[in-house]
């Protein structure tokens, strides 16, 4: 497939690059925008924890249908008609949200989320490496993280200070987005297409033999630190509420902005060190993190959860990263699509999957002692990785 764009270093390249990394940044904050409201929807539409888990995890499992569909068209059709399409979702999902009366609705509006982020991800993720291909690597790896952030603290900051907290945040990205598809039609497609998007639907998920022992050594931490997050974005700023009686939107959705706000930073702080060492250097400060966030919601201390936060994002953000550097280079080129879809099932599922079951246990048990449970199964996780991984991850070198 010829690249349509003269060169990375051309200003039409530039220029779609910056739009995809904003475009990037502004699905992933979508996504995340509901998190500082999840307490007060409960209140509105009296809903359980069970039921926010599910509104939450809905989305991972409509993001990983249309990724493993839809995801890769754009290697056929172009980036264009797919990144429009994926704004076209993201706008009929803000709509959903703001005019949601109900659980139901809600739902319905996270899982239109999720199709446009499984559109999106891949799309814009393509077409910034099509345009750069020195820091585009750098690029994908924070505009989630980056705009989980933006989202939780923007929406956590209108819900707490400014008039119509279940409308607000929601209008103000339909206009971006709205923006964003208006800009769209001055870009320049970075691609020409090619026959075969059909048969490019059909999901194709794989192992390679020489990858499956490597990947195996390192599902539990990645398993720990998606779950982790998912905790965050679909539970913690209610347990903020219930472990400390601070219940302002913002102080919730700061604490989630943090986790996020320390994934983007380890990224550039690890950047040079061997995946192998990063991976124990995460793997380590992920149980330190949730061992401090868990003596904050027993302490009721918000500082503390702050600061566990903030330990634990580093792990988050870096065990993501890293695993990726270890484990795709084990697959050949015509392999790691394959690799690269069993790696997001896993993860996506682990992303959701533990937040619905904490969501079912927290009204029996207490919200503040299933997380010591959820808590306790993530640093067993995370052990049981340190100990798979005490010795080289691989046998021969990475390709």
């Amino acid at each position: 497939m010829s690249n349509i764009l003269p060169a990375s270093s051309s200003p039409s390249a530039r220029r779609m690059t910056a739009y995809s990394f904003l475009g990037a940044v502004l699905i992933s904050a979508t996504s995340s925008a509901p998190t500082p409201l999840y307490h007060l929807y409960q209140e509105l539409f009296h809903l359980s924890p069970a039921m926010i888990t599910l509104i939450f995890g809905s989305y991972s499992f409509a993001l990983l249908a249309a990724l493993l569909t839809v995801g890769g068209l754009s290697d056929y059709l172009g980036r264009r008609p797919l990144i429009l399409l994926a704004l076209i979702f993201n706008a009929a999902a803000l709509i959903v949200f703001m005019v949601a009366e109900s659980g139901t609705t809600l739902l319905i509006g996270r899982i239109v989320q999720g199709f446009a982020t499984g559109i999106a991800f891949p799309t814009f993720g393509a077409t910034i490496l099509d345009t750069d291909k020195r820091t585009g690597s750098i690029l994908n790896s924070v505009t989630a993280f980056l705009g989980l952030m933006i989202g939780t603290l923007a929406a956590g900051t209108l819900v707490a200070f400014a008039p119509e907290p279940t409308h607000l945040i929601y209008a103000l990205l339909f206009l971006v987005t709205l923006a964003g598809i208006v800009v769209l039609a001055f870009m320049p497609e970075t691609i020409t297409g090619r026959p075969g998007a059909l048969a490019a639907m059909r999901p194709h998920i794989s192992v390679p033999q020489r990858a499956r022992a490597t990947l195996l050594k390192v599902t539990p931490v990645n398993v720990a630190g998606w779950s982790l997050g998912g905790f965050y974005l679909s539970l913690m700023p209610t347990l903020v509420a219930v472990a400390t009686g601070i219940t302002s939107p913002f102080v919730g959705g700061t604490v989630v902005a943090t986790l996020m706000l320390s994934a983007t930073a380890s990224v550039f702080i690890f950047r040079t060190w061997t995946p192998q060492r990063v991976l124990f250097t995460g793997t380590t400060a992920l149980m330190i993190g949730v061992l401090i966030t868990l003596s904050g919601v027993h302490l009721q201390a918000v500082g503390l959860l702050f600061l566990g936060t903030a330990v634990a994002g580093l792990g988050f953000g870096s065990i993501f990263s890293n695993i990726l550097k270890i484990v795709l280079p084990l697959a050949e080129s015509h392999e790691r699509a394959g690799l690269f879809a069993a790696f997001l099932v896993e993860s996506y599922l682990a992303f959701s999957i533990p937040a619905i079951i904490a969501g079912l246990a927290a009204p029996a048990l207490g919200l503040s002692t299933a997380a010591y449970f959820y808590g306790a199964v993530i640093i067993v996780l995370a052990l049981i990785s340190i100990a798979a991984t005490r010795t080289n991850l691989v046998e021969s070198p990475a390709v």
